[in-house]
């Protein structure tokens, strides 16, 4: 008699389940990691331009040209902006995920204790089964000498 556990199709799909999580967390920490270089980018370059206009007031500069970094500088504050909002979004898409994927992986836990649990439970009756036959056996060989 072999061991079938009832619920293996159910255990399964929730491993299945749990694997496909696991993808979209990978997923969301790259997005996440590629959103928050290019926000990294984008604050390094404000910085450069800034220390690039100080440098350049101190020797003299154009109104026009302090003009253009400024109109420069805030389209970069707007992108810097817009690219905290993404960094934001991705990281409690992230922050989802992880929570999702504690979730799946408790359940599958569950499972597994399950079939664990009903393996032994199987072990422990086939033991049974099998020391009362030997106990059987043991009584009709005792009576079959007892007889002669």
């Amino acid at each position: 008699m072999s061991y079938q556990y009832r619920f293996q199709r159910i255990l399964t799909l929730k491993e299945k389940e749990k694997d496909e999580v696991q993808e979209m967390y990978r997923g969301s920490i790259e997005k996440f990691e590629k959103v928050a270089e290019k926000l990294y980018e984008f604050l390094k370059k404000k910085e450069t331009l800034e220390q690039h206009q100080e440098t350049k007031l101190q020797n003299g500069l154009s109104v026009q040209h302090i003009r253009h970094h400024q109109q420069f500088i805030t389209n970069l504050e707007r992108t810097i902006s817009y690219y905290q909002d993404l960094v934001i979004q991705a990281r409690n898409r992230m922050n989802w995920c992880e929570e999702k994927l504690v979730d799946m992986n408790v359940e599958v836990k569950k499972y597994e204790k399950m079939k664990e649990n009903d393996l032994h439970r199987f072990l422990q009756t086939n033991q049974q089964a099998e020391n009362k036959q030997l106990d059987e056996v043991s009584v009709v060989q005792y009576m079959k000498r007892g007889v002669r």
